[in-house]
């Protein structure tokens, strides 16, 4: 295991990175804030195992004590998954968080942070946060969209999260310069459905297609990541314009509530299951095992290329 006063790296993926052998990043918000118990753990587990047989190491990063871990054991897990005193962590939050040995889940943009830190260039999640509907009142931009901007590592989703504007997070993407790759998709996938009606501008078909624009961005010099969407399987796409209803449902329940910031997300993801029976955890769930195929793949081609 490697530590510093900071960042501490598990033995499996602190050997891998010595060796050179492709790792593939793992949040923790959507262990602690993201699913129910027991799913949480059992989906987390899943993941990694489903990376090792693809033949990359998983590296599931979260905050534990103040101290940045990058593999967690499965002791670690169950903690993040059970917890709870388990604080959210994006970009402004680690310095806090960190100084006073808190205990956190990593958002999207805390774990691009840590993965690069840490020496790893490809992330999987299920979906990255962006410009919320109505954020031209609210200002209710995710800080993960910045980091893509900034932050150089590839990250795999299955498109922004349904519970936001897609069409803004997409240009802001594009303001920003982070490329925005469908993955054997002309269309904008939106995390329960595979339709949106907006295109990418972009379209790969393979993983080393993927590897070699993220080897040529960097090669190059331009700062930040890139952005990988990638459709949840056809047998568990949700109907779009069916979810949309729901999303919208939940959104004015949030607003009569005045549930707004970090709590909002979780809120909506949450109401949502419960609008829909259940049936958008299922479809959470097989998206994160869709994304971690492919990310493990890339992660494969991306060490061949470098």
């Amino acid at each position: 295991m490697n530590t510093t006063p900071y960042l501490e790296i598990k033995e499996e993926v602190y050997q891998a990175l010595k060796e050179n052998r492709p790792i593939v990043a793992l949040e923790s918000t959507i262990i602690s804030h993201g699913m129910p118990y027991p799913q949480n753990v059992e989906v987390a587990k899943n993941v990694e195992e489903t990376i090792r047989e693809r033949g990359a190491v998983p590296a599931t990063i979260a905050i534990i004590d103040g101290k940045m871990k990058v593999g967690l054991s499965k002791e670690e897990l169950e903690f993040m998954a059970t917890s709870k005193n388990i604080l959210k962590a994006s970009r402004m939050d680690l310095p806090v968080i960190l100084a006073k040995g808190f205990n956190a889940a990593t958002t999207v943009a805390a774990t691009m942070i840590i993965a690069e830190l840490a020496g790893i260039k490809v992330f999987v999640t299920g979906g990255i946060g962006g410009v919320h509907r109505n954020a031209q009142e609210t200002f209710d931009i995710s800080a993960d969209l910045q980091e893509l901007a900034k932050t150089n590592v590839a990250v795999i989703s299955a498109g922004p999260k349904a519970i936001l504007d897609l069409q803004l997070t997409k240009e802001y993407l594009e303001t920003f310069g982070v490329p925005v790759i469908g993955y054997q998709t002309d269309e904008l996938p939106c995390f329960f459905s595979r339709e949106s009606g907006i295109n990418v501008p972009y379209r790969v078909e393979t993983p080393k297609e993927i590897a070699s624009i993220m080897k040529t961005k960097w090669d190059l010099g331009l700062q930040g990541g890139i952005f990988i969407a990638n459709p949840i399987p056809k047998e568990y796409s949700l109907d779009f314009e069916e979810i949309d209803k729901t999303i919208e449902n939940a959104i004015e329940e949030a607003k009569r509530r005045k549930i707004k910031g970090k709590e909002l997300t979780p809120f909506l993801l949450s109401k949502i299951n419960e609008l829909t029976k259940g049936e958008s955890l299922k479809a959470n769930i097989e998206l994160v095992y869709n994304n971690a195929q492919l990310g493990a793949e890339i992660a494969k081609e991306f060490n061949i290329l470098s």
